[in-house]
Parts: structure tokens; sequence; C-alpha cells
């Protein structure tokens, strides 16, 4: 799903519009839509009009999910290109329920839980482990395939991968150093395959809420217009032909993260995925830009994110709005000071944060001014 489409415009209205309500259901809406590329599916103009509706108040969640499910339901005998949507629709008004809940446990059960609720009443199989070992032909592979886990090795594997992952910390990590981390961990249980069908939308919903927890909204315009990149990017990490010269490699999965989450400008082209694709020089330096503030944490940037969007914010909304404690807060705000990152203008009580202008550029966004 290459470039802006317009169900893509027309939801980002909500967004430039700067309701945050609008914006975060929106954005919701948008990934949801936009990963549905993934398995060459679209949306049918009804799901975008339903969405629209949501999004503006006139119907909550579920009686938008009860329209869509109704909507097929009623519609035994339909064309073929309808029945075509059917997939897409469903699983779109699904994601997007799942990106609004604030509850999240990072376990395999989370990841079968996920997939069960995506795809209930679409697969028969939802939320179960594969029971056979399967092969499948990718275009950036000339028709190869990734070497997947056998099934049944899955449940542990997925445990070993888990607990690796639970284990580590992130705390003193820089952003980019982070970034190589949660790559290789979304192309682990990725290459696991541990369902028939669904698996890359499932990683994807998995993977934005556990960044949620580092205090980042990413269900953006990065996910929802690259998602074919992003399931291409985690081919690439998984495949070797050592014979010709190919390497398993995170790069283009580093980059895809390094958009969504540091703001980088890295062009995200499926044709650079392609094994026979030769970069030139040029293209490499103008697709790239290095991000800046690369010492920062993930909970450090988490932070620049929300004083960038609302400057006058709180310590204890600041706590709210990324999930940490006042006391954690506190701490990273004096930190981001004395690095020369943030500063406090006029006082306590009336006064309002500052962004240096390199991390205003990084976010792609200047500090609205009031």
């Amino acid at each position: 799903m290459p470039g802006k489409n317009s169900w893509n415009l027309e939801l980002s209205e909500y967004i430039r519009q700067g309701e945050p309500e609008r914006a975060e259901k929106s954005a919701a809406w948008q990934t949801a839509i936009g990963l549905q590329a993934v398995d060459g599916l679209t949306t049918s103009d009804y799901l975008l009009e339903t969405a629209k509706e949501h999004i503006e108040g006139g119907i909550d969640l579920p009686e938008a999910k009860r329209r869509i499910e109704s909507y097929y339901e009623q519609r035994e005998n339909r064309k073929a290109v309808e029945d075509g949507t059917m997939e897409a629709d469903i699983v779109s008004t699904r994601i997007t329920e799942l990106l609004g809940e604030k509850t999240f446990q990072f376990s395999p059960a989370e990841l079968q839980s996920i997939h069960r609720r995506l795809f209930s009443g679409v697969f028969d199989h939802a939320g179960k482990l594969r029971d056979y070992n399967i092969t499948k032909k990718e275009w950036v592979l000339n028709g190869a395939t990734v070497l997947y886990a056998a099934y049944d090795s899955i449940r542990d594997t997925l445990d070993y991968d888990f607990s690796r992952e639970k284990q580590f910390s992130y705390e003193k990590l820089s952003a980019p150093e982070a970034i190589r981390r949660i790559a290789a961990f979304a192309s682990g249980i990725w290459q696991i395959h541990p369902f028939c069908e669904g698996n890359t939308r499932a990683t994807a919903v998995f993977i934005i809420k556990y960044l949620k927890t580092f205090g980042f909204a990413v269900n953006n315009d990065v996910f929802a217009e690259n998602s074919w990149y992003f399931r291409n990017a985690l081919v690439r990490a998984n495949y070797n032909d050592l014979q010709n010269g190919v390497h398993a490699t995170s790069e283009y999965l580093e980059q895809f993260f390094e958009n969504l989450l540091l703001g980088a400008k890295h062009e995200l082209k499926n044709r650079f995925l392609h094994v026979d694709y030769e970069k030139q020089a040029e293209v490499q330096s103008a697709a790239s830009e290095t991000p800046k503030c690369k010492n920062c944490t993930l909970e450090e940037l988490a932070i620049l994110r929300a004083i960038a969007a609302n400057p006058t914010i709180t310590q204890k909304d600041l706590a709210a709005a990324i999930g940490k404690s006042e006391r954690t807060i506190k701490s990273r705000t004096v930190e981001l000071q004395e690095k020369g990152l943030l500063r406090r203008e006029n006082g306590k009580r009336n006064g309002r944060w500052e962004l240096d202008s390199a991390v205003k550029d990084m976010l792609g966004r200047e500090a609205p001014e009031l």
C-alpha cells in the first residue's frame, strides 16, 4: 500500500484539527487499516464511514464493531470484490479496539490472546499455535522462503525469547541501542511464526502495545503507510543465502523503528529490500538522516514528545501521559535539563517547558505557541 492513500488523507484531517481524542482515535484507525496491506487486503468504503463516525463521537467502538460484523452477516450473497473486504474490515475494527485499551501483559499468552481476538470467526485456528511446518514464497527473496520454526518447537522457543526479553533492562540504553534490541526481539518472534495466518498483524499489534510501555504512542503514519515494508523488513532480518552473498540483516527493520520512534527520515521503499537491489551511494545518503538526540533513552524521548505536544504540561500530567511515576518524571526532567535538551521558563507555577531546537527538529514538529 504505497504512499498516502485517500483513506489516510481523510483520517489525517482529524489529527491536523488538533483535538486530542479525535486524533488518538484517528491514529488507531490509520494503523489498523494500513496493517491490512501486509496480507494484500483492502477495507471497504463502509468501514471508512463507520470509522469517521466513531472518530467524530457519533458512535462508540462497540457499536462500530457491531455495525461492521452485522454488515457482513446480513449479506451472504455479495459480489467478490465486497467479499474480499470482510476480513480487512473486521480485523481493522478489532485492531483499533486493542490499540485503544490500556491493558497489556508481556507474555506469549498475550500474543496468543491478541491473535484470537483479531481473528475469531475469521480463521478457525484463531489464537491456536501452528501444528504443521510451513514455507512462504517471498517477492523480496525471488520466491525463496524464510526458514520458520518447526511447529513442535513453537511454545518452547516463544517462552525462551520472551524470558530473555523480560529479563533485559533498557534503562541505560541509548535510543538507537534500544531500537536494535527491539528490532531483534520483533524479528525473532515473527520468525517463530506461531500461527498459521495473521502473524504479521498480530506481531505488529503486540509490538505497538509493548512500545507503549516505554511511554510511546506509536500508532501513527509510519505503521499506517509502511506496513508492507515492515513485513518485508522482518523477512530480510530472517533470511540467509550465503552462497549468493545474502545475509540476514536487521538494518531495514531498525530504519523503520528509527522513523517510528526517533523521527528519522529514512526512505522506506520496498524495492530497497529486494535481494537483487543494489543501492546507489546517492540514494543511501539522500534516504537517511542521522537521528538527533542519540544519547536519549526511550523513556526520555517519550517525555520530550509529550512536552512537544503540550509545553505547559505539569509533571503530574506528564507522569499520567507516559505511565511513569511523578518521582521518575522529576528525575528525568532534571537530567534532560542538565543535558541541555530541555529548560523551564517562568518558574514552576505559570511556566512552560522549552525544548532545544535540535530536539524540535528530531521530533518533526515545533512546540506549539500559546
